[in-house]
């Protein structure tokens, strides 16, 4: 008899991110294979979870989960009961913290260690909480899905984590969301931007120092040096908290053109992605690098680095260059000055990005929930034999 599991999609942001299309892609998926699935979620995304897993059990918390204070303590006393409510035999936490209380087997998603790979280039105000967390779910969960072997390498390097507690499921991408745009989309996020149909380089991201946005900066100035009409350089996505973003920026000479348009509404990715001269994402470690899935997805030709997880994703697809400024300034250079390269790129990532799927995502977790349940069950027998 297949385990009921209890998703706790609570941490889900509002702008979702990389974490909600995540939650997204795995219950939509999960729920098509039909999975015995119960979801907790903030009350905001009651309806929107309906509607993408029908035949799950939708439970909306108190309000407030949006506030994170709230949600991580609701998450150590609140979804206990939600488990027991909804005779949960597993437990999945998609990221990193999981409630110490509760006796029912969990798995944890752990999506990345560059906290401890590389401490320096995150806010420190949240670095204390999010590893001692994340050391209590090594340590802690029943078992830990994480989606790359190069992840999984990482947890029991840095954290010494049990490899035989460890599940690979690499994350998918959804195809119907993100696909080659047809003209009129591409000409759309175009005219949106301000470009109407001039060339650009685009990111899509946090503004974060992991993602190395400083060095991409620089080494699209230099590319551009001798270019009689330079691309402009888009710089989508959230904030984040690299200070030396803006010190980049200051340096770049008035006649290149940079854009900071904030978050981009998700119809519009596919010709952000897709109409992009280059796709540059060259961040100093991933997890998995979502971004580059979805931009290979858009038949993009895109440019990133062979750090952590990200060669698994692009294998040959795509282009790679070192994270600093003369890398990637000489790799964007040499793809900006070779069209069919830059097309035969497009192509194999397009063709390389069929082969992830969310539902392949969802048949690897099913397997980590089984081996879970398993394990109460094993537990649960040996009970009698304890006690006599």
């Amino acid at each position: 008899m297949a385990p009921r599991i209890l998703l706790d999609a609570t941490a889900v942001p509002a702008d979702r991110g990389g974490l909600g299309r995540y939650v997204d892609g795995l219950m939509a998926a999960l729920d098509a294979l039909g999975a015995d699935l119960a979801v907790a979620c903030q009350r905001a995304d009651q309806e929107r979870y309906g509607r993408l897993a029908p035949g799950a059990r939708i439970v909306a918390g108190p309000p407030g989960l949006a506030h994170r204070a709230t949600r991580l303590a609701w998450e150590q006393s609140g979804l206990p009961y939600v488990a027991e409510q909804v005779a949960a035999d597993v437990l999945h936490v998609p990221t990193y913290a999981m409630p110490v209380g509760v006796t029912l087997p969990t798995v944890v998603t752990i999506h990345d260690v560059t906290l401890f790979a590389e401490p320096e280039p995150h806010d420190p105000d949240r670095t204390s909480y999010i590893k001692s967390a994340t050391r209590t779910a090594a340590r802690r969960a029943t078992r830990l899905i994480v989606p790359s072997r190069a992840t999984r390498d990482e947890l029991v390097r840095l954290l010494a984590a049990d490899p035989g507690h460890i599940d690979v499921a690499g994350h998918g991408v959804d195809h119907t969301m993100f696909h080659r745009p047809t003209d009129a989309e591409v000409a759309g996020i175009s005219d949106r931007l301000g470009l109407h149909g001039r060339p650009y380089i685009a990111y899509l991201g946090t503004l974060e120092p992991r993602k190395n946005i400083p060095n991409l900066v620089r080494g699209w100035v230099r590319a551009c040096a001798a270019l009689d009409e330079p691309p402009a350089l888009v710089l989508a996505g959230g904030g984040g908290w690299d200070d030396e973003v803006d010190a980049a920026l200051a340096a770049v000479p008035p006649r290149l053109r940079v854009l900071r348009p904030g978050y981009l509404a998700r119809p519009s990715l596919p010709g952000f992605y897709g109409g992009a001269l280059v796709v540059a994402l060259p961040s100093r470690g991933e997890g998995f690098g979502l971004p580059v899935l979805e931009a290979m997805a858009c038949g993009a030709a895109v440019l990133t680095t062979r750090r952590g997880a990200l060669p698994e994703v692009g294998g040959d697809a795509v282009a790679y260059s070192e994270p600093d400024s003369s890398g990637i300034a000489a790799a964007l250079g040499d793809l900006l000055g070779d069209e069919p390269r830059r097309a035969r790129l497009g192509e194999a990532a397009w063709e390389r990005a069929g082969g992830f799927s969310w539902t392949a995502s969802a048949h690897a977790h099913l397997a980590s929930y089984r081996k879970a349940a398993e394990r109460r069950s094993v537990s649960l027998q040996a009970r009698p034999k304890d006690l006599a």
